[in-house]
């Protein structure tokens, strides 16, 4: 009798050992980044649900945020996106102006605007995905990357956080007749432009910072060789298509231009486009503030990336001038003495201006796009300090 009671014991606790494994093992399964069945790294959204705001929460904070936008932004003359959300739920958003003022079209949740350099967000986000999923290496040379790149000692995360070197391709592509300005500039005719002209560093590879566009249009490449894909499908498989951002696309200049919203001077003069507009990685990006909300949330999934290079996106690289400011791989930083870093990206493209800023600790989100020209976009920092210790004043008419 001992003996079946043993038996039956050591059956039942092998069964419970084994089913107790494979519950590890799903949520470890759970807990890693996907790969699709091309071998491609995807996002995927936030499994389980930040926690709830409370209505007093809301009520409070939609307050002050519409408080703000309201002594902010005038209905008579200014295009805007606008959203404040805080654990992926949104709090406040409001939408307003001209998508198109030849045909009276006016700006609403779903209309896709120009994010600019914000674009840099989303597109250091693949690269890293990438990394993750060890198909690139963040210290690997771009020449391996990149036939004919000419500057041996850039490497990927010398692109991420403006170290590398290079001048801005808006810059050196207009000097000297180096670019028939009547043709539309492509991502792979920089490259041979930096060959042929013989394009000199601006300054020797990983010893300053400098924002510089060149570094992003580089890392489109780059994704499009990790990948097989051109960089809008890559971004779209990649990120936009599993997190539900209907309403997000890479602009295809030679197919887009004559549908994509336009964007206008501080005047409401229609800006129109140049030989830089086909360029991506850096820009072209068009989104709404719903859609980048969606992308901000699912980046707090423990599956997003590995824990160190999460780490490593999120800490400054330059530190050989004395300042606040720094820039991690793909964020902009303010780094106080006490507290949280400030983690936002601004952008400015043609008359369209965009801010994003991600709150860490408190798992914010605010979001401005305008598609004509405003510094105002940029004000939206102040919002900051509705939620944290951050020193900015929510009322000053004086900060930009």
């Amino acid at each position: 009798m001992k003996n079946k009671i043993y038996h039956y014991t050591f059956i039942l606790s092998t069964l419970l050992f084994i089913a107790t494994s494979c519950s590890k093992q799903e949520k470890n399964e759970e807990n890693i980044i996907k790969i699709n069945e091309n071998g491609i790294p995807v996002m995927q959204p936030l499994h389980e649900e930040l926690p709830k705001l409370t209505k007093s929460f809301i009520e409070d904070k939609k307050y002050g945020a519409s408080r703000f936008f309201e002594k902010t932004w005038s209905e008579k003359n200014d295009n805007v996106s606008f959203l404040v959300a805080k654990n992926g739920q949104i709090i406040y958003e409001n939408y307003m102006g001209y998508a198109n003022k030849r045909t009276d079209e006016k700006i609403t949740k779903d209309t896709p605007l120009h994010i600019a350099s914000v674009s840099k967000v989303l597109t250091a986000t693949a690269i890293l995905m990438l990394v993750d999923a060890e198909k690139i290496k963040l210290n690997q040379k771009v020449t391996t990357l990149i036939d004919g790149f000419p500057y041996p000692e850039v490497t990927v995360q010398t692109l991420l956080n403006h170290r590398s070197g290079m001048r801005n391709y808006a810059y050196f592509t207009f000097e000297n007749n180096n670019w028939d300005k009547k043709k539309i500039l492509t991502n792979e005719d920089i490259v041979k432009v930096m060959v042929e002209k013989e394009i000199a560093l601006e300054t020797k590879t990983d010893t300053r910072f400098s924002y510089c566009n060149t570094n992003y249009a580089m890392l489109a490449l780059i994704i499009e060789k990790a990948t097989g894909l051109k960089y809008p499908e890559a971004m779209k498989e990649m990120i936009f298509k599993p997190l539900g951002m209907t309403n997000t696309f890479v602009c295809d200049f030679e197919k887009d231009r004559e549908n994509i919203v336009p964007s206008y001077k501080g005047n409401n003069v229609e800006i129109g486009t140049d030989y830089l507009d086909g360029i991506y990685g850096d820009k072209n990006i068009y989104s709404t503030p719903r859609d980048l909300l969606k992308f901000d949330t699912a980046r707090y999934a423990p599956f997003f990336l590995n824990k160190e290079l999460l780490k490593k996106m999120y800490q400054g690289y330059s530190y050989e001038s004395k300042g606040l400011k720094n820039y991690g791989l793909g964020i902009r930083m303010v780094e106080y003495e006490k507290g949280e870093p400030f983690y936002f990206h601004n952008g400015w493209w043609h008359g369209n201006t965009s801010t994003f800023i991600n709150l860490r600790k408190e798992k914010v989100t605010i979001i401005a796009l305008s598609n004509k020209f405003t510094r105002k976009t940029y004000q939206s920092k102040r919002l900051a300090a509705l939620f944290g210790d951050y020193p900015f004043k929510l009322n000053d008419d004086n900060d930009e």
